[in-house]
């Protein structure tokens, strides 16, 4: 069994807060890989490309390095990423 590092990569994400919808309108546009859509109680449902998963208030929504969008639980986020 090996070890490996994950490869330093730089990734564009939001958090969503529950009342930036025009933020992730402006992020997240309707396109095939991030087609989206609100729900009554205030989630964000993404089609991703393992399904459709849904974004609390307080999760990212990450693009991804192939241009598809998901969300992220902001502990692993902020255990994963910092910001430049």
């Amino acid at each position: 069994m090996g070890k490996y590092r994950k490869k330093p990569i730089v990734i564009e994400a939001v958090k969503w807060t529950g009342n930036n919808k025009e933020e992730i309108e402006l992020f997240m546009p309707g396109s095939d890989a991030g087609d989206y859509f609100y729900t009554p109680t205030n989630k964000v449902c993404i089609h991703t490309l393992e399904g459709m998963i849904t974004a609390d208030v307080g999760d990212y929504i990450i693009k991804g390095v192939q241009g598809e969008f998901y969300p992220c639980k902001p502990d692993i986020f902020e255990t994963t990423y910092e910001k430049m």
